[in-house]
Order: C-alpha cells, then structure tokens, then sequence
C-alpha cells in the first residue's frame, strides 16, 4: 500500500551511504590507503593526463579505472601532503625513484604559503603588480598559458587566498613567521587595504587632472569634472586638447611633424573613468562615506562633494557679493565683466587699495580672477541659470536679492565715466 511504499522510501534515504560510494574516511583524504592503492591511482592519472599536476579540488572519479577505496576522494590534497611523504614515502628511496618516473611534483610539498609567495612572484613578473582579481586562478590548461608558470602553482585559486590573507591573515598567524612574511609581501608591493588603494588612486588621479587644467600664471580653480570624462590612453594623443582639454599644449611634447601629442598622463591612470568616479563620490559617498580624514583630502587639492553646478554657484554668489560691495550694495554687472587678477604694474586704483592698510588688499580672491561674471548673471536672467531645481530656487533667489542684484537693467548703452573705477576701488574704500 502507499504506507509501505512510503516507509521504504524513507528508508532509502535515511540509511548512512556505504563508506565505498562515498570515499571511505573522506575527512582522512586518503591518509590511511595504502600506498600501494595510490600509486595505482597516481598512475592511471598520468595515462590520462600526461603528468600529475593534479587541480587542487580533483576527486578521483567513481570509473573502475580507479581503486574503489579512492572513489570521491580529493587526490591532490591526499598525495601532495606532507603526512603521506612521511607515512609513505620518507626513508623509502625506491618509492621517490618510482614517483619520479610519474614526474611527481615534489615542490607542492611545501608549505602553502610558499606556493602561494611563487604564484604571487610570477604574476607580479607578467603583470607588473599584485593587485589580483578575487576570481584569478593561475592557468592550469595549456590554451590558458600555464607554461609561463611553475607547476607547482598551477591550479591556486591566488585570487581567494590574497582575499584571505587581508581579510583574515591567512599564513601570518605563527608569530614566529609573521613578520617576515609580511616583509616579503611588501617587497612585492602587496595590497593591504584594496579600499584606500582605490582612493589613492582617485585622489592622484585629480590631482593630475588639477595640474593639467591649469594655465600657467594663473592661480588654482575648484576641480570641475564631466562625469563622462575618461583618462586618454596611449602614448600619442591622436587630436590636441580633445580628451584632455588645452593643457596637453601646455605639458604634453609634440611629435616632429606636429599632428599628435604625447599623453600627459601617468601610464598607471589610463583608461580610468574620472568623471563617473567623481558622480560617485558626490551621488554615493564613495571612498569618503564616514571618513573625514579622505573628504579633507578632496577639499584641500579642490575638489568639493557637493558637485559641480552647486560649485558654479558658490563661484558666482561669492564674486556677486563683492562687487556688490564694491559698488553701493548694487549687482549691475555688465555683461562682458570678468573678475580681474591683480594688474602687473602698481595702478592708481591698486594704489589706493594698499594704501588703505589691508596685507592681502585685493578685493578679488584668486580662485575667482577671470570668472565670466556678468555673463553668468546674464544667464541668470535670460535662461534662469543656477534657478531651475525646486530645492535650491528660492533661497538662491532671495541670496541675489540681497545683494541688491537688478533683475531687470536699462536698457541702452551704459555710460562711461571719465576717469573711472573699473574695479571698484574708491567703492571699496567708502564701505
């Protein structure tokens, strides 16, 4: 009836699996087999493989090409075992002569971590570091390019165990050995802290991008980057100024005939998105979320989270307040005014200026000098620039307000005084 069959189904799946199908003593990894059995399996490999560079999670297949005491069993972890050479094979030279013959891999005797040291070593030789992908494996067939590796190390997850050495210090637990490990690890350049490394990276990456944005002579402006700006590649750059703007004229070194232009850039920064990764930092708090010490970094070379429109804006509010204080708490900017540098030769308008006492007596701070003010304000009134998100509108609004800013100007040609106050100095002096 459907009790029984029930029952007898229960049955099946309850009783404990023979030893055999499993692997008898499958946590033993094939320790207490004779050696007799793993040289029979050992053999068979190598038929069919053509060595015994056995992958470091192989199990010996259920097939009756194998001993059935080894069926399931993880082959490598048994014979690769310092345990099985000493019960097996220490003091028995007739068997090494015989593993010879298979080209056993006496080096995947070792301790782990110098296998895990040599495949580091290598890498390091093909790739020029050890910044090593978590799902990197070191090639274990020949179409992937193992033969630029030891044997020894062919199969190592390398990925997962430089994961496991940051994370839980996998092979520097033995005080004894530690520190030594950790001195031959920092002579490959190993990555401690992936996260402070990309930031690093990020924060050079600006500071480059500041460098080469800015025009000689003149002073240092906030870092605006478009967020689809991509470091340019290559040693030439194929069209002047176009990945990187005009400062490739300034730094870069032209070939002989003039048509390209050798990249400005570090070798180590090409290709890198810039512009997402600044998106980022301001949208997601990469790299600077809870660390003041990063987000104090950013600040001091230029860069601010708060992104680029707010940052045009605090340029434009900040040279506003100033000439409206320079000129009767009125802000009738003219179009084409640009904030101006401090002039070469002492003029009278300067002079009157550090006559009044002041040590740093140029109204204009030199992160604003050749701001296209009357512009922005002009774009202020006719497009409603810096106005058009709802959160921000009405308090920007009633700031310009303040300031006495004219929303709707004479029209007409402004008249020209003789002899007068371009820069506002004798405004500056009576407030």
């Amino acid at each position: 009836n459907i009790r029984e069959a029930v029952e007898a189904a229960s049955n099946i799946y309850l009783q404990p699996r023979s030893t055999t199908s499993l692997g008898q003593g499958r946590t033993s990894k094939g320790l207490h087999l004779s050696y007799k059995s793993a040289v029979q399996v050992l053999e068979q490999y190598h038929k069919v493989h053509g060595n015994l560079v056995i992958p470091r999670r192989y199990t010996v297949p259920p097939t009756s090409d194998f001993p059935s005491e080894w069926h399931y069993l993880p082959l490598s972890s048994a014979v690769y075992n310092m345990k099985w050479w000493s019960k097996h094979v220490q003091s028995k030279p007739e068997r090494v002569y015989e593993l010879n013959q298979l080209d056993f891999l006496w080096d995947r005797l070792q301790p782990g971590y110098n296998l895990v040291l040599e495949a580091l070593v290598t890498y390091k030789a093909l790739r020029g570091h050890v910044q090593v992908p978590a799902t990197f494996v070191v090639p274990h067939e020949e179409k992937e390019g193992r033969e630029q590796w030891p044997q020894a190390t062919w199969g190592i997850p390398l990925g997962n165990c430089v994961q496991r050495i940051r994370s839980r210090g996998d092979f520097l637990r033995n005080e004894d050995t530690a520190w030594k490990r950790r001195r031959q690890l920092d002579n490959l350049e190993f990555v401690w802290d992936v996260r402070e490394m990309a930031f690093s990276k990020f924060l050079n990456a600006l500071k480059v991008y500041g460098l080469l944005q800015k025009k000689p002579g003149s002073p240092s402006r906030a870092l605006q980057v478009k967020s689809t700006f991509v470091i340019p590649s290559g040693e030439w750059l194929d069209k002047i100024g176009k990945n990187d703007g005009a400062s490739t004229r300034r730094i870069g070194k032209y070939q002989e005939d003039k048509s390209k232009i050798r990249n400005p850039w570090p070798q180590e920064l090409w290709d890198y998105p810039l512009g997402a990764k600044c998106t980022a930092v301001r949208q997601k708090g990469l790299y600077i979320k809870n660390n003041f010490h990063r987000q104090k970094a950013l600040q001091e070379i230029g860069f601010q989270p708060s992104g680029n429109a707010t940052l045009r804006w605090l340029e434009v509010v900040h040279a506003a307040a100033i000439y409206a204080r320079m000129h009767g708490r009125v802000l009738d900017v003219p179009s084409n005014f640009v904030v101006p540098a401090p002039p070469k030769s002492m003029s009278e308008a300067y002079m009157l200026i550090m006559h009044a006492g002041a040590e740093d007596a140029w109204p204009w701070p030199e992160s604003l000098w050749g701001l296209h003010l009357g512009q922005r304000l002009k774009d202020v009134r006719l497009k409603g620039a810096y106005l058009k998100n709802k959160d921000t509108a009405s308090s920007r609004k009633a700031q310009l307000d303040a300031l006495g800013f004219v929303w709707q100007p004479k029209r007409g040609r402004r008249k020209r005084s003789l002899g007068g106050d371009p820069l506002g100095a004798s405004a500056l002096l009576q407030n």
